[in-house]
């Protein structure tokens, strides 16, 4: 770990509420897959229990062997309108830590195996 890492000023104060309006959920990634034409986006079929999703996230250059990824949990926003980017749909996001510092992210994930769609918070 960098020694001379500073951590980003706090954002402004919300409510419980507003909180709430976010719905993360722990899936499995089984899957992850190129995106054609994209440096950066890998393409990740997500189990929630209950049905999959496809999620885009750029995270291709940040690991050697992005595949090392797959069969493990995760956390996910869930709740966010589906995007579209290079042609593909994505249903979400992926939730991890490090990347608007700049540190190469860490996925967030449970402390011990949980039911595919359990919610955070």
């Amino acid at each position: 770990m960098s020694e001379d890492f500073k951590p980003a000023p706090i954002k402004p104060t919300i409510s419980v509420a507003e909180i709430d309006k976010v719905d993360i959920r722990v899936g499995t990634i089984v899957a992850v897959a190129d995106v054609e034409g994209s440096e950066k986006l890998l393409k990740l079929t997500v189990d929630f229990g209950d049905h999959q999703r496809s999620i885009l996230a750029g995270m291709k250059q940040e690991r050697e062997n992005p595949r090392e990824i797959e069969g493990r949990q995760a956390l996910f926003v869930v709740n966010l309108e589906p995007k579209k980017m290079m042609g593909q749909m994505s249903e979400g996001m992926l939730f991890d830590i490090g990347y608007a510092d700049g540190v190469v992210p860490a996925l967030a994930v449970p402390e011990s195996k949980v039911p595919n769609g359990t919610r955070a918070g």
